[in-house]
C-alpha cells in the first residue's frame, strides 16, 4: 500500500517535470487541446442546458470574492489586493445589475445582487477598516484607461435589444469592462514581485469564471453552425465583440491560472514528500 501512495506523488513530479522542459510552444499547444476537449465535455455534458455556464461563471467569480472576504476578516489585512480591481467590478456588476431590472429578473440578477453587495463590503474594508495595510504605491493602473475606451466601445457597438436605448449601452459597457477589470489586479501582483495565497485563489476564481463565460458563446456558436451572430438583429458586431472581450480577458489570466496550478502541484509534491 505505501509503494502505491508513494507512486503518486512520484509520477505527479516526472509529469511536472517533463512539462517544465517542453518548449513554450509546445506548452501552448497542449494547453489549448485541454481547453478544446473541455469544451467538448462541457457541450456533450450540458447539451442544451447552456445556461448553466453562465450561472456556473457568476458562481466562480462569487466564490473569489468569497475567499477575499475570508483573508480580510482572518488575516486583517488587504495588501497585495487591488482596490481599482474591486471598483471597477462594483461598477460592471452595478451596471449590469441595473440592466437586468429592465431584460427581466432571474437566477443572474441574484447572484449578481450578492456578488455587488460583497465586492462593496471588501471595497469598504479596503478603505476604512484596513487602509493601513493597503500598500497604494503598487495599485498605479490608471482607471481611465479602462473605463473610458469601455464607454466608447459601448456607445459604438451595443446589442439591439427591445429595451429603453441607455439600456443597450449600459449592458455593452458592463461587458466590456468585466473583461478588463482584473488588470490592476494584475499589475499589483507585477509590483509587488510576489503573491499572496488568497489572492492568488481570487484571480485562479476569476480565470475559471472567464473561461466557462466563454465556453458558452464558442458552444453556441458550434451549435447554430454560426448563425447564432445573426440572432438579434443588427447585434453581429455586439456579439463579436463581446467574443473578443471574453478572449482577452481568458488571454490575460491563462498564463497565470498555468503558473497558479504549477505552483500548486509543486507545493503538494512537497507536502507529500515524507520528513
Amino acid at each position: 500500500m505505501g509503494r502505491k501512495r508513494d507512486s503518486v506523488p512520484t509520477a505527479a513530479a516526472s509529469l511536472l517535470r517533463w512539462l517544465r522542459r517542453l518548449p513554450t510552444k509546445l506548452k501552448v499547444l497542449l494547453g489549448v487541446s485541454a481547453m478544446v476537449v473541455a469544451l467538448i465535455v462541457l457541450r456533450m455534458t450540458l447539451k442544451t442546458e447552456l445556461g448553466k455556464l453562465s450561472i456556473a461563471s457568476e458562481l466562480s467569480h462569487a466564490v473569489g470574492i468569497i475567499v477575499l472576504i475570508y483573508k480580510l476578516k482572518t488575516q486583517k489585512t488587504c495588501s497585495g489586493l487591488s482596490l481599482k480591481t474591486q471598483e471597477l467590478t462594483a461598477m460592471f456588476v452595478a451596471t449590469r445589475f441595473i440592466c437586468s431590472f429592465y431584460m427581466g429578473h432571474n437566477t443572474h440578477t441574484a447572484l449578481d445582487f450578492v456578488t455587488l453587495a460583497s465586492t462593496l463590503w471588501v471595497i469598504y474594508m479596503i478603505r476604512f477598516k484596513l487602509k493601513s495595510t493597503y500598500i497604494e504605491e503598487q495599485d498605479n493602473f490608471s482607471m481611465y484607461y479602462v473605463v473610458i475606451p469601455c464607454a466608447v466601445l459601448s456607445a459604438v457597438v451595443h446589442p439591439e435589444i427591445s429595451y429603453f436605448r441607455i439600456g443597450q449601452y449600459l449592458f455593452a459597457f458592463s461587458g466590456y469592462l468585466e473583461s478588463v477589470s482584473v488588470l490592476p489586479q494584475l499589475r499589483v501582483m507585477q509590483n509587488a514581485k510576489m503573491i499572496e495565497p488568497f489572492t492568488g485563489h481570487y484571480v485562479f476564481a476569476l480565470g475559471v469564471a472567464r473561461f466557462l463565460s466563454l465556453a458558452y458563446w464558442i458552444i453556441q456558436i458550434y451549435n447554430t453552425r454560426g448563425a447564432y451572430f445573426f440572432l438579434i438583429g443588427s447585434g453581429y458586431f455586439w456579439i463579436l465583440a463581446a467574443i473578443l472581450g471574453e478572449l482577452l480577458q481568458s488571454f490575460i489570466l491563462a498564463d497565470f491560472c498555468y503558473y497558479y496550478i504549477r505552483s500548486y502541484i509543486r507545493a503538494q509534491l512537497i507536502m507529500a514528500i515524507p520528513a
